[in-house]
């Protein structure tokens, strides 16, 4: 089995591997989140320029995400010292406060078991991944992106903003969709259910898998 293969992505569905790492917010475990949605992201290093771009998008989002009930936790495997004098520059430089915390992951331990290194591109630093974990610590969705890419924090909360209006709805967001806009019910399980559906034809309901409503 080569390297690659060998490499264990947790995938959606699944429980959020177990963690406990000290972080610029001091010791913090997965269980400190239950009850909570997080949403997990991993950068390859401090103190350079597609990663200081990222945090400082993260942070202006920060609030935003918070209201929606989602923490933000940040992983390198760079040292504890190093986030702290990265956290405090671009404060400086940048007028921008990094009030979420960061894993000192120097081991590389959690992102080895979190799926976030990529060996065809870094043997030792992690890519730009994103995790969402439900609050009942249940891997919703992930993504990857490169190294030389950073990320559309935009579109990280739309997709936090959709999985909750879907557990609390129990409805689908179709392509593109944004808090506010109509949502596609669930797709009938049986021919009787289609047929009752396809009665109820019109400009929201144009045939009987694909129906819009808006939420209430």
């Amino acid at each position: 089995m080569t390297e690659h293969a060998s490499v264990c992505v947790p995938r959606i569905g699944d429980p959020a591997p177990d963690f406990e790492a000290e972080t610029t917010h001091g010791i913090l475990r997965l269980e400190d989140f239950r009850g909570s949605w997080l949403v997990l992201f991993s950068h390859p290093a401090d103190f350079t320029p597609v990663c200081a771009s990222e945090l400082i998008a993260f942070a202006g989002v920060r609030q935003a995400l918070r209201a929606t009930g989602c923490e933000l936790l940040g992983l390198s495997v760079d040292s504890i010292f190093s986030h702290i004098a990265w956290v405090r520059s671009l404060e400086e430089k940048f007028g921008v406060s990094i009030d979420f915390p960061l894993i000192a992951d120097t081991t590389g331990e959690m992102a080895r078991r979190y799926g976030m290194t990529m060996p065809a591109e870094s043997p030792t630093e992690p890519a730009r991944v994103v995790y969402v974990i439900d609050d009942r610590q249940f891997i919703r969705a992930f993504m990857a992106y490169p190294m030389t890419t950073g990320r559309n924090v935009e579109e990280i909360m739309r997709l936090v903003a959709a999985l909750q209006a879907t557990d609390a709805h129990g409805v689908a967001t179709p392509a593109g969709w944004k808090p506010g806009e109509g949502v596609l019910a669930p797709p009938p399980r049986t021919q009787a259910m289609a047929e009752e559906r396809a009665k109820a034809a019109g400009p929201s309901c144009p045939d009987w898998y694909f129906c819009k409503r808006e939420l209430s």
